[in-house]
């Protein structure tokens, strides 16, 4: 794994196209994200996400929907109906999880919402809150649950809490933040606790690396 992370960290060029899969393309420039501190954008973490959900069809594991990067701003900015024909294909209350990566201008979160527990939990290696994140995803499920299951959906029961930065591991630099969000996903998917800390975060690029190259989780 190492000598082939390495040399696709090599200086190239940019535009040379590494993998492809979930109908997205990874290239040189993206993958060099991953590489030392430099900052995870949107289509690493897409593609990351998607590997997620795909390991989430093995006996055992709860089921998963990711929603990409552009749907949080999108309904956070327009609303239920510039997102309602995003889940035409997909039955979200089917599933156990869904995850719904936060992009805060230069700040990477995660928001997870969990049918099994009825809750809407936010994930800052920073140590922020979002309550309000929390309600726009707890509306978003009462606007689609009308208008896909022609029904209310019950609100009753469901807590909507930011982890605070005692019940989760927090990053030690400016830069981690996408590797963060992937992981706690990652764990969050496993219904694993979430044990690592910074001092794994180099490990987990290579590791990130390897995988969104060979399309499959270690």
């Amino acid at each position: 794994m190492e000598g082939e992370v390495r040399r696709v960290f090599l200086p190239g060029n940019p535009d040379e196209v590494l993998t492809e899969a979930f109908r997205l393309t990874i290239t040189r420039k993206d993958i060099h994200t991953l590489n030392h501190l430099n900052w995870l954008n949107d289509e690493v973490i897409n593609f990351y996400m998607n590997l997620l959900v795909t390991r989430s069809a093995k006996a055992g594991l709860p089921t998963v929907h990711a929603f990409n990067t552009f749907f949080f701003p999108k309904v956070r900015s327009d609303g239920y109906q510039a997102v309602r024909r995003w889940t035409k294909k997909v039955d979200i209350f089917a599933m156990d999880i869904l995850l719904v990566p936060v992009h805060l201008g230069v700040h990477w979160c995660l928001a997870v919402v969990d049918f099994r527990k009825k809750a809407v939990s936010y994930y800052d290696s920073m140590g922020g809150s979002n309550d309000a994140a929390c309600r726009i995803l707890l509306r978003y499920l009462t606007h689609e649950s009308l208008d896909k299951k022609c029904k209310e959906f019950e609100v009753g029961g469901w807590v909507l809490a930011s982890r605070g930065s005692r019940e989760i591991p927090q990053q030690m630099n400016g830069s981690d933040c996408g590797m963060f969000t992937c992981k706690y996903a990652d764990y969050i998917t496993r219904d694993l606790p979430i044990t690592f800390s910074q001092k794994h975060m180099a490990y987990f690029r290579k590791k990130m690396a390897w995988e969104i190259l060979h399309r499959k989780l270690l």
